[in-house]
């Protein structure tokens, strides 16, 4: 953890480290009550996206950066929000290629050419700039692939034609998963914070509900892709759907709750399967070849065959979904 020297905010990076090459993760710009409550927020996502790397296939480590805002305070002036950019860019740069950053909530692939004029460990920049830009569609792709995984395996059958889902959340990756499920003949209730996320629910024809509301709809599927702690042991007793698969990271409050889950028959497709597109459209960037939408379509549409093996071997070990993601994040590891 790191005082910037032009912006004054707390920035931090974790990193995960492996064998397996550099550590890919996001810049986190949001707001925490306190510094111990950011770094424990980037030590638990920078561990998710080593495991998030591992069962995607990608030959990288995990790390997570997190540039900390006061909790409660309005946006940063543009200026200002620049230099913690820059601050931030200073840090990565010190880590000499062992941390790769990226967009994550907060930023955008804007801020990452902000952040490039200090580093060169940055990957997501802008299409013009020879990135790949904004992860988000690849990163609904993957949890729409991982949805219909779900369907396939309750229901036997991909198709969404007549399924009901509820989409917790409508930022870049909500907002991409309600458009490609609603084409896909899927009946939408959606839910923000934002009251003017409810256009979108008037465009895509959905019914608008609060989030609390939006998570305890009486659906087939619940996709939660806000902030991530959603499923706790006040939640989970008050679902109604068959399926839970979204973008959000970190959706269990505790890893114990995957059980209860499970006992309740509810089939929970684990965070970091079923939202890796984002990182895997990025990795395209870090190959020989450089970047390539059609290479990353590829190899974001597999993400449908690593929810079947986890799935199959929560099956075959009679254990739960996040038991057997682990279970073959660290067979990849080795």
């Amino acid at each position: 953890m790191r005082r910037g020297r032009r912006s004054g905010l707390y920035t931090m990076i974790a990193v995960h480290s492996t064998a397996r090459g550099p550590s890919l993760g996001g810049c986190r710009m949001w707001g925490y009550g306190d510094s111990r409550a950011a770094m424990r927020d980037a030590l638990r996502l920078s561990r998710a996206m080593t495991f998030k790397s591992a069962v995607a296939g990608l030959p990288l480590g995990g790390g997570k950066g997190v540039i900390m805002l006061p909790a409660g305070a309005p946006a940063l002036a543009p200026g200002r929000r620049r230099d913690a950019l820059l601050d931030f860019g200073d840090g990565v740069a010190q880590l000499d290629g062992r941390y790769v950053t990226a967009e994550d909530v907060g930023t955008s692939d804007g801020d990452m050419t902000v952040i490039a004029e200090r580093t060169e460990h940055v990957a997501g920049l802008a299409l013009e700039r020879g990135g790949s830009g904004d992860p988000s569609p690849w990163t609904a792709l993957g949890v729409e692939t991982a949805i219909r995984v779900a369907a396939e395996r309750i229901w036997g059958s991909a198709d969404l034609a007549g399924r009901s889902v509820a989409v917790v959340g409508l930022g870049h990756v909500g907002s991409e998963l309600a458009r490609g499920l609603a084409a896909g003949g899927a009946t939408l209730v959606v839910g923000d914070v934002a009251p003017a996320k409810r256009a979108l629910a008037e465009e895509l024809g959905a019914t608008w509900a609060e989030p609390a509301e939006a998570l305890h709809a009486d659906v087939d599927i619940v996709a939660p892709c806000a902030l991530g702690g959603v499923l706790d042991h006040d939640a989970i007793p008050a679902l109604r759907c068959r399926a839970v698969a979204g973008a959000a990271n970190n959706q269990l409050a505790s890893e114990e709750l995957a059980e209860d889950l499970r006992a309740r028959g509810i089939l929970w497709v684990p965070d970091f399967v079923a939202n890796a597109g984002g990182i895997i459209n990025i990795a395209v960037e870090l190959e020989p070849g450089g970047y390539a939408p059609e290479r990353a379509d590829e190899r974001v549409l597999a993400i449908g065959d690593t929810v079947r093996t986890v799935l199959d071997m929560a099956e075959a070990n009679d254990t739960t979904t996040l038991a057997a993601a682990i279970e073959l994040a660290r067979k990849r590891l080795g």
